[in-house]
């Protein structure tokens, strides 16, 4: 990855995120500022004030909309206002244990929005690059050992997996229907998808989730309670998918354009898809200390146990990998976190942010 091609691509543009005030699109907003793009946000007022949109002051970062990514006309009123060369979609439902208490919210939101996202970038006529953030759960999960490539069947056992699926399906009919790559000089849209792995990084409260979690309980003093410790994912920092999100944008406004309309997965190397329970030792250790104990229940909802990310493609055709293994990312991810548990204002959580995106901008860590 090229951070002067980032910084040519996106100095002085117009960029629109949908779901900035979640924890990815915190992230992304703040990294975008950073690189000169004039960001406007558009997404639900944050759920968290923990989170890193309020507890690091990302509203200042750029033009602050509110809204709901199902509602066609307002998605409209931000675009017109905006007129993006980049838009970089996030906005979703994306816990899937919630998906099992709230399945058409998570449908309309993650399917209908995304829908509706394309349409009213159809309808204003934009010409601009597109990128759609979805889920590496939107593959047909067998339950093997194997990376999933982006050829790999859609799928998704439980409603927000199926969703991420679903929405992938809208990507690719919609470009073929009405943004066709080999007529992008006449449309001036290109479209691809991404898919990302388990993305941890400072500033995620989101609720059933293993870090937020965990950081509860080591902050106070509590044995962190672990679902499912045998469960093997693909854990990354929250900067790997983004930089590869910003990567694949750079290259949908380049002179090959067409050829990157397609999907991409963004997943760590293989060695960091691990077990739960390694994740939570590995942040007991960077804590300095703490406990988990095994709460399984046979009666709790499915979650897939294997789940694991083939990023041959992306190494292949954009020239992007993984910059921080999994330690680092575990390093890294605490850090934030107890800053924050030990007082941080606003201001020193942003400059933290800040600080590990350039670090990580500017390369991997030894190996």
């Amino acid at each position: 990855m090229d951070l002067a091609e980032l910084k040519t691509a996106y100095a002085g543009q117009p960029v629109l995120v949908t779901g900035h005030t979640g924890f990815k699109g915190s992230w992304l907003t703040l990294w975008l500022a950073q690189l000169g793009a004039k960001v406007t946000g558009y997404a639900l007022a944050p759920e968290d004030p923990r989170g890193a949109f309020t507890a690091a002051g990302v509203e200042a970062d750029c033009r602050h909309l509110l809204g709901d990514v199902r509602d066609l006309a307002a998605l409209r009123r931000a675009l017109a206002a905006a007129r993006p060369a980049f838009v970089f979609h996030l906005a979703a439902q994306p816990l899937v244990r919630r998906s099992y208490h709230e399945p058409l919210e998570t449908l309309e939101t993650n399917v209908m929005g995304t829908a509706k996202l394309l349409e009213a970038v159809r309808a204003e006529g934009l010409r601009c690059a597109v990128v759609i953030v979805t889920s590496d759960k939107c593959y047909e999960n067998r339950e093997w050992v194997y990376g999933y490539r982006e050829d790999e069947p859609m799928g998704g056992h439980d409603v927000y997996s199926m969703s991420k699926g679903a929405a992938e399906l809208v990507v690719s009919s919609f470009r073929r229907s009405f943004f066709p790559p080999p007529a992008l000089a006449r449309h001036g849209v290109a479209i691809a998808s991404a898919r990302a792995g388990n993305v941890i990084g400072g500033g995620d409260w989101s609720a059933d989730r293993i870090v937020p979690d965990a950081i509860g309980a080591l902050a106070g003093d509590a044995p962190v309670q672990v679902r499912n410790p045998g469960a093997v994912r693909p854990w990354q920092h929250v900067l790997e998918p983004l930089g590869g999100y910003l990567l694949l944008g750079a290259r949908l406004s380049g002179a090959k354009a067409a050829e990157h309309c397609e999907a991409w997965n963004f997943g760590p190397r293989p060695e960091a898809a691990r077990p739960v329970k390694e994740l939570v030792e590995a942040m007991i250790g960077a804590w300095g200390g703490g406990r988990w104990e095994d709460r399984g229940d046979p009666g709790e909802p499915h979650e897939a146990r294997f789940l694991r990310l083939s990023i041959d493609k992306a190494q292949a055709r954009l020239g992007w990998t993984p910059r921080w293994d999994f330690a680092e990312g575990i390093r890294r991810t605490v850090a934030w976190y107890k800053a924050q548990a030990q007082g941080a204002t606003a201001a020193a959580l942003r400059a933290l942010c800040l600080e590990q995106i350039r670090d990580y901008a500017a390369g991997p860590t030894p190996r």
